[in-house]
């Protein structure tokens, strides 16, 4: 065998297990920090779909496609900052989130659902679809605050 290639593919094998260890390692506060951050910012693009659906500043479909494309891979993200570690953690998420995994993983799967329906009808460009996809989004949103977040 080629001892560069050899050489090589030890070294990523190394790098890929060091950057695995290094994820397991981060700190609990971290975590927590990050899950924030994701979520102030799906905050900042969901804010203005849900005031053009419900009627408070006009439709635009350019901000619309570019806020429900930046939505769809946020509302992936935030998740696998909800390690159990974190529960002690000063933050607004209610122990039910690591005491009922099932309804709040189903809960990640409704909001990711919508947000999935949400990007389409902003292609379509269709004021009506993206509308009532909001709607579903804010809906997804506040049953899961009703259910796993502290009111602050």
């Amino acid at each position: 065998m080629n001892r560069p290639f050899l050489v090589a593919a030890l070294a990523a094998a190394l790098s890929a297990g060091y950057a695995a260890s290094a994820f397991s390692q981060v700190k609990p506060d971290q975590l927590v920090k990050q899950r924030q951050a994701k979520m102030t910012l799906q905050g900042k693009y969901f804010g203005p779909l849900a005031l053009m659906a419900a009627g408070k500043i006009p439709y635009n479909a350019e901000v619309a496609s570019r806020n429900a494309a930046f939505l769809e891979p946020l509302s992936k993200m935030a998740w696998d900052g909800f390690d159990p570690s974190t529960s002690g953690e000063k933050s607004n998420a209610l122990p039910a989130v690591f005491q009922e995994q099932a309804k709040f993983k189903q809960a990640q799967e409704r909001l990711e659902g919508d947000v999935t329906k949400l990007a389409s009808a902003a292609k379509s460009g269709n004021e009506a679809s993206v509308k009532a996809a909001a709607a579903d989004v804010g809906k997804a949103c506040g049953a899961c605050h009703d259910n796993f977040r502290a009111k602050p």
